[in-house]
């Protein structure tokens, strides 16, 4: 059996209780193993780790469009339905939006709908959502 290809992400958060919140809560996400200094999340089939420590700095320096938004960031792509669901989750718990959902690149080839937000620690998280896997990299 191959195992599928899973991506893994470590970041700096300052509090673990609260990363259990927002990113098990919050985002559904489920938890993995854990230490008193860092705790794994399965991040929509994805590994991330989150250590305590100073997270990344960030600066709204990406201009996609029309707007600008927060770099270094991170996130993931859903089929549209999961993305309406997250984004009605998210929306239910009083997430603060750097970008609200929004679609864009409306009726032209990558056509997605997208949100930014922060998590409690400041780390910038992007949510795509295609109508089809084969949009993703659509030109």
């Amino acid at each position: 059996m191959q195992l599928p290809s899973i991506f893994h992400f470590a970041f700096n958060v300052t509090d673990l209780g609260a990363a259990r919140a927002f990113y098990g809560d919050v985002l559904g996400c489920r938890e993995g193993r854990s230490t008193a200094t860092w705790v794994d999340f399965d991040f929509f089939g994805h590994q991330i780790s989150l250590h305590l420590g100073e997270p990344f700095s960030t600066a709204a320096t990406g201009k996609v469009g029309d707007k600008m938004v927060p770099m270094p960031h991170f996130g993931i792509i859903l089929l549209l339905p999961e993305w309406q669901a997250l984004a009605a989750r998210l929306k239910h718990a009083g997430t603060a939006f750097v970008l609200e959902p929004q679609v864009r690149f409306e009726g032209e080839p990558g056509e997605q709908w997208t949100m930014f937000f922060r998590d409690p620690f400041g780390n910038p998280i992007e949510v795509k959502g295609f109508r089809t896997v084969e949009a993703v990299y659509a030109a």
